[in-house]
């Protein structure tokens, strides 16, 4: 998620004066998270550096850039060491000789150096949002101080996992299409610089009368490659107005909103949102955090500002002194069987549980809506496919062949 970075320092609950980076919607949001977490701000800045459109293109295609499956195997590592009773120093010293991922080593050798300081594990992380997600912070915020830093370290475990089955899902569903839409671009792109030229050269030297679909064709393919070198610089200048527009607060949350509205996709992405949601929350509240806090920790780790939005809206609503299920219920985001199970959780005091069902509701959701999509995506496709070919018969060979019947009449 693309957030803006900013500089802040404070001092923490000992009274130690600490300092680093944190990634937020606003001042007021980094404020709050740093509260969270149990440090007082002295001052937060802006970096205002200069937007570098090859690094942010980088960090898209997780060049240099710590990935899912890098932080689940850290959690897992520290889940084994810590349990067999492992100082976590040790611990993260052996991590760091044998991690392959250079940013979570060089995070790794920057918390070391932390701790050496007296720094606490859960604020020395904190350090680092860039590479330990703030659902990670909190649940080993609640390990320190409960003694369980090994539950802690197995949960965001379980729940990054859950997550990357749900990545790898989605990744395979949109594999094929992607393949096919990309082979259908080369092909048109060939044919538009090399086949239609040809046949237009042939048409020309036979001034015959041509279909208006061979016209079209013809006038496209010149255009095409007239101005080809045009065309392709409109698409690098708006690919990077839009780059540089979605890492604003107002087009990435636009954005995010786009894709929540996408028909049939945007109903995928809405449900894998707030089955996030419902999980981490969940595991947040089970651990012990308060509401506010998984609240605020929740709308940052979703990765989608406008459903992180309405989490935020929720905050402030229990903060305001109203019940989590209303909240919820105002921010339209959830079913009326999923509100219904979260005041049941709620009456009971058992949330917790009944979040967990609710993910696991939204999860089911999200298989079957993925096999239904699909289903529906290779028909979709061939009917494109077969249309195109359709136009090109129309267009091109179906001239050919007139022209040449009127040769082997002529020459009859």
């Amino acid at each position: 998620m693309s957030l803006h970075q900013y500089q802040y320092s404070g001092r923490n609950r000992s009274g130690q004066f600490v300092q680093g980076d944190l990634e937020g919607l606003s001042k007021q949001s980094v404020a709050t998270e740093l509260e969270a977490r149990g440090i007082a701000p002295i001052s937060i800045d802006e970096n205002t550096a200069s937007f570098d459109v090859l690094e942010y293109l980088k960090s898209i295609i997780n060049i240099e850039k710590v990935k899912l499956e890098d932080s689940i195997l850290f959690s897992r590592q520290m889940y084994a060491l810590t349990k067999a009773g492992v100082p976590v120093l040790q611990a993260l010293q052996g991590l760091a000789d044998s991690i392959r991922c250079e940013p979570l080593v060089a995070a790794i050798r920057e918390v070391i150096a932390s701790l050496e300081s007296g720094v606490n594990l859960a604020t020395s992380l904190g350090q680092h949002p860039q590479v330990f997600r703030p659902i990670v912070v909190s649940m080993v915020h609640v390990g320190e101080n409960t003694g369980k830093l090994d539950d802690a370290f197995l949960q965001v475990a379980l729940h990054m996992e859950l997550e990357w089955e749900t990545k790898k899902r989605i990744q395979q569903t949109a594999r094929y299409p992607l393949m096919v839409c990309s082979a259908i671009i080369m092909a048109l792109v060939i044919i538009n610089l090399s086949v239609i030229p040809q046949f237009a050269k042939i048409f020309a030297r036979s001034k015959a009368e041509l279909p208006i679909y061979t016209k079209i064709l013809i006038h496209t393919s010149g255009f095409v490659v007239e101005y080809g070198w045009l065309l392709l610089s409109l698409v690098v200048l708006v690919t990077v107005f839009a780059i540089r527009y979605i890492s604003t607060d107002r087009g990435r949350y636009r954005w995010d909103k786009f894709k929540i509205e996408l028909p049939w996709i945007g109903g995928i992405i809405k449900r894998v949102m707030l089955a996030r949601f419902s999980r981490v929350f969940a595991m947040l509240s089970g651990a012990g955090v308060p509401v506010l806090q998984s609240l605020s920790v929740v709308s940052q780790a979703l990765g989608n500002q406008y459903v992180g939005g309405a989490i935020a809206e929720m905050h402030g609503g229990v903060e305001r002194g109203d019940t989590l299920t209303r909240t919820a219920m105002a921010t339209e985001m959830f079913s009326p069987l999923v509100i219904q199970m979260m005041g049941v959780g709620e009456a009971t005091g058992q949330m917790d549980k009944m979040l967990v069902e609710v993910a696991e509701f939204y999860e089911q959701e999200v298989d079957y809506d993925l096999k239904r999509l699909n289903d529906w995506i290779e028909p979709i496709l061939i009917i494109f496919m077969g249309l195109l070919v359709l136009i090109l018969a129309l267009g091109i060979f179906l001239p050919m062949w007139e022209l040449g019947s009127v040769a082997g009449y002529q020459y009859g």
